[in-house]
């Protein structure tokens, strides 16, 4: 598909506002890379730290720092003032024993036969403890000194330089939780999620004042449905169904929806991303800067601002999936794509609130869902679909309003990402046996299948959400779709990629003694690499989704959990 420079921007969303404290944090973060320079320098670090002191004495005492002629800041007079000022993000949240952890749960991965295998997955599931946190009761009392979000319930975090909750992460942390028979645990996320909701009006990115900006893939009630199906807690759908009504007009109205006129002249309605801002990302400010150093005037580096916390927003923070040029991250154009994954997930949100409605009695909500999801699934087959190439691809349009787009087949990005495939995670396709008999041929065919997993993308960009790469979640959606589909051939395949990606995480396990948060696909036991920061363990979403898929699959006393000499998936 050839993909032209985007139009000048006719219109524009809601911004969000900075405040003076992240104002203040984002000037330490710059004058901290001038004066200790880049080697090991983590900008997400100098906006996590808290404030000893009000804001006021803390800038006061900042601004009075002595300086060299040219204006910089000494060593030795940053370093003083960091220690004598500021806490270190870590004080904000304090370890939180589970109240629901047992070491071996009672009738826990029953069909893992293997010793080693069953020995590792207990590690994987220990390592709950390590991720455990509540908010510091120093962050309860005085709030308006860090951008810590002071949630009421104890957190699982993903782990390293990720020590806050975030949103769609959590989605894979609960199946894991579920999997640990850690029911409280998980309810426990849920409900902090829904407080963000009731204060925001939707479930921010991650939960620091400078995520306010932005959400993230919008899985929360499939969370809310998942922990219904295993505990029957009526009571927390009850009160999950009024947030899951918010949380759906959020990513349904206003810049999020655009309206698209099919080929037969019917009009569809779907969602895209588009953040709240238009400036450098506060936890990666002097990135972004640097990054639109090249950009010719204020507009255009708006412009590319606005992209960068808009593809942040679809958790790919980055992919060539989003760019016109894969080798140009300015050219990133995440708000003029309606991505089949974000539109799956709505459909599924639309299908979760009609279930979860009808069980507490309440048929009319039901109903209503029951017919947007019928709506948004007509949308995706006219749409997203390629019946001939098996796949749904993301669609561009021609502007960054909302005016009404006329469709155009040539408009579908026929390029070959994961997410082609993420469609079939949900229910209403992977029960279409054609479809899947379609999608299993285009998936063997695709070049995405690896030695060990699926591959984000086909395109070594050199950004994180790229080949080589996988992730554990796009794992899971693909697997899943494909187990859940009644298809022999597609649970053979399902069954096949777990596998190997169940052995590429024991294999760095072993290697590391830690859990990654990507993978080279590669090759078993290879770590993934790539994008803006260094690669991070711990690792929330990787530890549920290697438990949960343990639970579907099972492991044999007999298969061995070691590396094999494996071939592409064929």
């Amino acid at each position: 598909m050839a993909l032209s420079r985007p139009p000048s921007i006719s219109c524009s969303g809601p911004l969000k506002l900075s405040t003076p404290l992240i104002s203040f944090l984002e000037r330490l973060q710059q004058a901290a890379l001038d004066t200790f320079g880049d080697t090991n320098f983590d900008p997400k670090f100098y906006v996590d730290l808290s404030l000893k002191f009000d804001l006021t004495t803390t800038e006061n005492a900042f601004n009075k720092l002595p300086k060299y002629v040219n204006g910089s800041l000494t060593r030795k007079a940053l370093k003083n003032f960091i220690e004598k000022y500021l806490d270190s993000p870590m004080d904000g949240l304090v370890y939180a024993e589970p109240v629901d952890f047992v070491q071996v749960p009672i009738g826990f991965l029953p069909k893992v036969k293997n010793p080693k295998v069953r020995a590792w997955a207990l590690e994987v599931h220990s390592l709950w403890k390590n991720l455990s946190r509540k908010v510091a009761g120093s962050v309860l009392k005085h709030p308006e000194l860090q951008t810590l979000l002071p949630l009421a319930e104890p957190v699982i975090i993903p782990g390293s330089r990720f020590g806050e909750v975030y949103y769609w992460d959590s989605y894979w942390v609960i199946r894991g939780l579920l999997v640990s028979k850690m029911y409280e645990t998980a309810k426990a996320i849920v409900s902090n999620l829904l407080s963000l909701i009731d204060e925001y009006g939707y479930v921010l990115n991650g939960a620091r004042a400078y995520y306010s900006n932005r959400s993230q893939p919008p899985l929360l009630s499939a969370m809310v449905y998942e922990i219904y199906k295993r505990t029957g807690d009526i009571e927390l759908v009850r009160r999950s169904l009024p947030a899951l009504l918010k949380e759906h007009h959020f990513w349904n109205s206003g810049i999020h929806a655009v309206t698209i006129k099919d080929s037969q002249a019917c009009t569809h309605t779907l969602s895209r991303y588009y953040a709240m801002w238009d400036k450098p990302r506060p936890e990666s400010a002097t990135t972004d800067r640097e990054s639109a150093s090249k950009l010719l005037n204020a507009s255009e580096k708006q412009r590319f601002y606005r992209e960068l916390a808009s593809t942040a927003e679809s958790g790919w923070d980055f992919s060539s999936r989003w760019m016109r040029n894969s080798s140009d991250l300015t050219t990133l154009a995440t708000t003029s794509i309606l991505p089949v994954d974000l539109n799956a997930f709505i459909l599924r949100m639309e299908i979760d609130i009609a279930f979860l409605a009808k069980a507490v009695g309440d048929s009319r909500t039901s109903e209503h869902y029951t017919k947007a999801s019928k709506a948004r699934k007509k949308a995706i087959d006219c749409l997203f679909w390629n019946p001939k190439m098996g796949q749904w691809f993301d669609y561009w349009f021609n502007d960054t309003c909302n005016a009404d787009q006329l469709w155009k087949v040539g408009n579908q990005n026929r390029k070959t990402f994961a997410s082609n495939f993420i469609p079939l995670w949900v229910d209403l396709f992977h029960s279409d046996g054609k479809v899947v008999e379609d999608v299993v041929s285009s998936l063997q065919a695709s070049g995405l299948l690896c030695p060990a997993g699926i591959a984000t993308s086909l395109t070594n960009s050199g950004e994180q959400w790229d080949f080589p790469n996988g992730w554990a979640p796009v794992q899971h959606m693909i697997v899943e779709g494909l187990a859940m589909s009644g298809s022999k051939e597609a649970r053979s395949l399902a069954e096949d990629i777990a596998v190997r990606w169940i052995r590429t995480n024991y294999a760095a396990y072993n290697k590391t003694g830690t859990m990654h948060e990507k993978y080279d696909v590669e090759a078993c036991g290879a770590i993934g690499s790539g994008g803006e920061y260094k690669p991070q363990t711990g690792f929330g979403w990787t530890n549920g989704v290697v438990l949960a898929l343990l639970e579907e699959f099972g492991w044999p006393e007999e298969r061995s959990i070691d590396c094999l000499c494996h071939s592409n998936i064929k």
